[in-house]
């Protein structure tokens, strides 16, 4: 399959590495052809990993993920463009966190708005769903650095786009009954708002392997 990462990050360098070890072709954005962080990642990545502009890797993918900073994507994805994202999945990885001057974080939007709602109102031909933004890079692509069973979650409109979405992460090695459907696009606004709580506790473990399970009672 032909993936389009929108963004450069260490979130769109580990996606596409694993994408590409699966067998994925992979084109990872930004905003100018000559980003040394795609180059150098597309050097490593092998023939099947490349770079270009947002546009580019929007264009080049069947699927596209975002994998910017929650408060540039709708930025970023303009610079993609529409026309590139019409029809296609867009699996947004973002958070929309603001780190102010004292350390603090904060969300933005937050309470009645999301930046997957937004992606999703902003390109209503893209098929967006929310997932992925709840946990390290690392786990996303490998679950199994962790023990037992944990939780991802996904929201979104179409039905068939969330488990277009679950068959990819299954990919990585998420076992469907491990994920958790929210529902609607504005799921995400429950996923977003529990990225201050993890910080927190990435502060309390002194590490970010570790992820959320959910216990039901029988």
């Amino acid at each position: 399959m032909r993936i389009g990462i929108i963004g450069t990050g260490t979130v769109g360098q580990t996606l596409g590495s694993k994408l590409v070890s699966l067998g994925h072709r992979v084109t990872l954005g930004s905003r100018g052809k000559d980003n040394e962080k795609g180059l150098a990642w597309a050097q490593q990545a092998g023939p099947d990993g490349h770079t270009g502009t947002f546009a580019e890797a929007a264009a080049f993918g069947e699927v596209v993920l975002n994998a910017t900073g929650g408060t540039v994507s709708l930025a970023a994805l303009r610079a993609a463009g529409a026309e590139q994202l019409a029809g296609k999945l867009l699996i947004d990885v973002s958070n929309p966190l603001v780190f102010g001057p004292d350390g603090a974080v904060t969300l933005d939007p937050v309470n009645t708005d999301s930046v997957g709602e937004q992606i999703q109102r902003e390109f209503p031909g893209a098929r967006v769903v929310k997932a992925l933004n709840t946990l390290n890079c690392d786990l996303m692509v490998d679950p199994g650095r962790l023990a037992g069973e944990h939780n991802l979650f996904i929201a979104g409109n179409d039905a068939t786009a969330k488990a277009e979405t679950v068959a990819l992460l299954g990919e990585f090695g998420w076992p469907a009954e491990w994920i958790v459907d929210l529902g609607d696009i504005s799921g995400a606004r429950a996923t977003e708002m529990m990225m201050p709580f993890w910080l927190r506790m990435m502060g309390h473990f002194g590490s970010a392997e570790f992820n959320y399970s959910f216990q039901r009672g029988k």
